[in-house]
Protein backbone atom coordinates (compact mmCIF):
# COMPACT_ATOMS: atom_id res chain seq x y z
CA UNK A 1 0.00 0.00 0.00
CA UNK A 2 1.28 3.39 -0.95
CA UNK A 3 1.34 5.94 1.76
CA UNK A 4 1.66 9.29 1.21
CA UNK A 5 1.81 12.61 3.58
CA UNK A 6 1.34 16.20 1.48
CA UNK A 7 2.31 14.48 -1.26
CA UNK A 8 5.21 12.95 -0.39
CA UNK A 9 6.19 8.67 0.12
CA UNK A 10 6.46 7.24 3.47
CA UNK A 11 7.93 4.64 3.75
CA UNK A 12 6.94 1.67 5.60
CA UNK A 13 10.10 2.09 7.50
CA UNK A 14 9.12 5.52 8.93
CA UNK A 15 6.08 4.52 9.78
CA UNK A 16 7.80 1.63 11.88
CA UNK A 17 10.10 4.58 13.06
CA UNK A 18 7.33 6.66 14.00
CA UNK A 19 5.74 3.83 15.54
CA UNK A 20 8.75 3.32 17.98
CA UNK A 21 9.22 6.88 18.66
CA UNK A 22 5.33 6.83 19.83
CA UNK A 23 5.14 3.64 22.16
CA UNK A 24 7.89 4.99 23.70
CA UNK A 25 6.25 8.19 25.26
CA UNK A 26 6.94 12.14 24.30
CA UNK A 27 7.96 14.71 26.76
CA UNK A 28 4.18 16.45 27.34
CA UNK A 29 6.00 19.81 28.73
CA UNK A 30 8.02 19.62 25.63
CA UNK A 31 5.30 19.47 23.32
CA UNK A 32 3.40 21.95 25.30
CA UNK A 33 5.56 24.17 24.35
CA UNK A 34 5.81 23.80 20.87
CA UNK A 35 2.12 22.98 19.61
CA UNK A 36 0.26 25.34 18.22
CA UNK A 37 0.03 29.34 18.61
CA UNK A 38 1.15 31.58 21.28
CA UNK A 39 -1.16 31.74 23.96
CA UNK A 40 -2.67 34.87 24.85
CA UNK A 41 -3.56 34.65 27.81
CA UNK A 42 -3.19 31.85 31.18
CA UNK A 43 -5.94 29.40 29.03
CA UNK A 44 -6.53 28.32 25.73
CA UNK A 45 -8.57 30.81 23.90
CA UNK A 46 -11.47 29.77 22.36
CA UNK A 47 -12.26 29.95 18.48
CA UNK A 48 -15.49 31.50 17.87
CA UNK A 49 -16.47 31.38 14.26
CA UNK A 50 -18.24 34.10 12.82
CA UNK A 51 -20.15 34.80 9.43
CA UNK A 52 -19.60 38.36 8.00
CA UNK A 53 -20.58 39.39 4.56
CA UNK A 54 -18.28 40.72 1.72
CA UNK A 55 -19.05 44.34 3.05
CA UNK A 56 -18.44 43.84 6.86
CA UNK A 57 -15.33 41.82 5.98
CA UNK A 58 -13.83 44.51 3.74
CA UNK A 59 -14.83 47.07 6.36
CA UNK A 60 -12.45 45.37 9.19
CA UNK A 61 -10.04 44.30 6.76
CA UNK A 62 -9.56 48.40 5.30
CA UNK A 63 -9.32 49.42 9.03
CA UNK A 64 -7.15 46.42 10.10
CA UNK A 65 -4.45 47.60 6.85
CA UNK A 66 -4.75 51.39 8.07
CA UNK A 67 -4.28 50.10 11.53
CA UNK A 68 -1.57 47.93 10.61
CA UNK A 69 -3.33 45.33 12.27
CA UNK A 70 -4.11 41.67 11.42
CA UNK A 71 -7.60 40.33 11.30
CA UNK A 72 -7.80 38.51 14.18
CA UNK A 73 -6.37 41.56 16.01
CA UNK A 74 -8.80 43.89 14.25
CA UNK A 75 -11.72 41.89 15.29
CA UNK A 76 -10.45 41.51 18.34
CA UNK A 77 -9.84 45.05 19.37
CA UNK A 78 -13.22 46.11 17.72
CA UNK A 79 -14.44 43.61 20.63
CA UNK A 80 -12.89 45.31 23.41
CA UNK A 81 -14.14 48.74 22.47
CA UNK A 82 -17.63 47.72 21.71
CA UNK A 83 -17.37 45.81 25.22
CA UNK A 84 -16.03 48.80 27.54
CA UNK A 85 -18.66 51.40 26.29
CA UNK A 86 -21.61 49.16 27.43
Amino acid sequence: MERKIQGQNVSEEQLDNWVAEAEEGYDITWLQKRMGRPTRSDRAARVVPVRLTDAELEAVMARADREHLNRSEAIRQALAQWAAAS
